[in-house]
């Protein structure tokens, strides 16, 4: 199970959580099981899948910018798949390489393998020979969270 869904008193999604961490929510009673696992129990409270919060938290910052850079988003953002070969990717690779300039930006990283990143190198996908089979994009707070 890769987390529990936290959702807003409002049934918004707000952020993923350990199990433990949305165990540890349950007992504190500030959120309650709003879809759990069949027939799966801890202790006397079900598997859950997505807890809701039982107070709304104002989240006024998320319709802002969007989220900021990190390597997590951005394999999040690309399904774990690698952008150059299609399997499952485990680095981020720079479009432009950071040492020909090649910032952390959304639109310049894009997840890939081990393999198609040393394959590319220092090099630009044009000069290895590598086509990109999806076009890096901003995610919104709603897409990062969902997956």
């Amino acid at each position: 199970m890769e987390g529990v869904l936290v959702l807003n008193a409002d049934l918004g999604p707000l952020h993923r959580v350990s199990l433990k961490h949305a165990v540890r929510m349950l007992v504190r009673q500030v959120a309650e099981v709003h879809e759990a696992v069949p027939d799966r129990r801890i202790g006397i409270f079900p598997v859950p899948r997505a807890v809701r919060l039982l107070r709304y938290v104002v989240t006024r910052w998320r319709f802002g910018a969007g989220p900021a850079w990190s390597r997590a988003g951005v394999l999040a953002r690309d399904g774990r798949r690698c952008a150059y070969c299609g399997g499952p990717a485990s680095t981020v690779d720079h479009i432009v390489p950071r040492s020909r300039g090649g910032r952390n930006t959304w639109l310049n990283t894009v997840a890939a393998c081990g393999a198609c990143n040393h394959r590319k190198g220092d090099r630009t996908p044009a000069e290895a020979g590598l086509v990109l089979r999806v076009k890096p994009t901003v995610p919104t707070w709603a897409s990062l969270i969902a997956r």
